[in-house]
């Protein structure tokens, strides 16, 4: 049996609810409790720095993929079982799925909000059908899941694209939800 690998797309940054530092620590210790590996995007910092160590400190496994431009303002975190460094943030954003089985979208800002719309537009137009978790984490997301809503409701996009995504408010919820796929 292969282990699962789970892609985090989560921010660079805490954000200012100290609830979101806390939830993808409970989220990165439950990932690696279930054997799963992380694939993330490789910083040391933010909630990235958080889901990893947290990963790590339970046993888990860890594979980290950041872009040479990003080494030093990212804090890139070095000592994960798996680290690479790519050329371009689209090589990053490839490689990461690439090695993943299934998404899950954390609490982030414009980079975060980048890769979630890219792997949702391509399960869209049915390139991949790999499970997409976003974890409303204190209702960070509701405004992202408003704005699907809305461009389903505006005829932008059939109202299948609301059933490419799994919303959850928590960790457990979550991890039901990516241990069936």
């Amino acid at each position: 049996m292969t282990t699962k690998s789970i892609c985090v797309y989560c921010g660079s940054r805490n954000g200012s609810n100290p609830v979101f530092s806390e939830t993808v620590k409970s989220f990165g210790q439950a990932i690696a409790e279930r054997g799963w590996r992380l694939v993330y995007g490789s910083g040391d910092i933010g909630l990235m720095g958080e889901v990893a160590n947290s990963a790590q400190s339970v046993g888990g496994e860890t594979f980290g993929v950041i872009p040479q431009h990003l080494v030093d303002r990212e804090i890139a975190k070095t000592d994960l079982s798996r680290y690479v460094v790519t050329e371009t943030m689209h090589e990053r954003k490839k490689v990461m799925f690439m090695n993943a089985d299934m998404i899950a979208v954390l609490p982030g800002g414009a980079g975060t909000l980048d890769e979630f719309f890219e792997v949702f537009t391509w399960a869209q137009l049915e390139l991949h059908t790999k499970p997409i978790v976003i974890l409303n984490i204190a209702d960070y997301w509701t405004p992202l899941i408003n704005l699907i809503h809305h461009i389903v409701k505006n005829d932008f996009a059939d109202t299948s694209l609301l059933d490419m995504v799994s919303i959850c408010s928590d960790v457990t919820e979550a991890i039901q939800i990516l241990s069936k796929a």
